[in-house]
């Protein structure tokens, strides 16, 4: 199965192509944040042109939808609509989040995993994803929390980006992997989407959770005090 896949979710751009089985996956990892935007496509070119595929010739193209970074949900989804519209293929819009539990899966994390990435503002995106009979399925819904809100049922693994920033925070769990939503991830996960349905290139859409993308003077301002108070010993 040929697949193009790219991720621009976080503050690394992503992107993979396979030419189908036995063919090797060609990947592309850069900055990503507003980089992407103007680097995405001159990329998915280059791979495209390196695994001797023209875009007709995929089957479909997989993005992470979200949640993640605004700026680079809209640009994934962009790409994605326009590559797919110009080309007539359908598209595959996949959780951010799955993709991490993917990943962290191929670094030895198992069939349960809890995935969190930073979502700032100090607080966490998070979902938990199980994998039974080679199948993921979502245990809990991708959503926003603050880290000492996260649950990690026993035998359960944490992987995401925001392991170390919330550290002493986030709850013990089976196991913790530092992982990404990456291109190859979604590759891996683009066959089963598709067995699914096929979607066309106008249901390329981000997922978003959070309605607001900054905080008031006023809530910076409580947040610090909160932060302060911490600090402070108890008397």
């Amino acid at each position: 199965m040929k697949l193009l896949a790219f991720d621009t979710s976080t503050e690394i751009l992503s992107i993979a192509v396979t030419a189908g089985e036995g063919a090797p996956v060609l990947e592309h990892t850069a900055a990503g944040g507003p980089q992407a935007s103007a680097a995405l496509i001159p990329a998915v070119q280059d791979l495209l042109a390196r695994a001797g595929l023209a875009l007709g010739e995929l089957a479909a193209i997989a993005f992470g939808r979200g949640p993640g970074s605004f700026t680079g949900l809209r640009t994934a989804a962009a790409v994605a609509q326009g590559l797919g519209f110009g080309a007539g293929i359908p598209v595959l819009p996949i959780d951010t989040l799955l993709a991490v539990a993917e990943e962290a899966r191929g670094q030895g994390g198992g069939d349960r995993i809890v995935a969190v990435l930073d979502a700032r503002m100090d607080e966490v995106y998070v979902a938990a994803y199980e994998r039974v009979d080679g199948l993921w399925h979502t245990r809990q819904a991708p959503a926003l929390a603050r880290p000492e809100d996260v649950q990690a049922p026993a035998g359960w693994v944490l992987a995401g980006n925001a392991l170390e920033l919330h550290a002493q925070r986030l709850p013990s769990a089976a196991g913790r992997i530092t992982a990404l939503p990456t291109a190859r991830a979604l590759l891996r996960l683009a066959p089963a989407a598709l067995a699914q349905g096929r979607h066309p290139a106008a249901e390329a859409l981000p997922l978003y959770i959070r309605d607001k993308v900054a905080q008031t003077t006023e809530e910076r301002a409580a947040d610090r005090a909160r932060k302060e108070s911490l600090k402070r010993p108890s008397t």
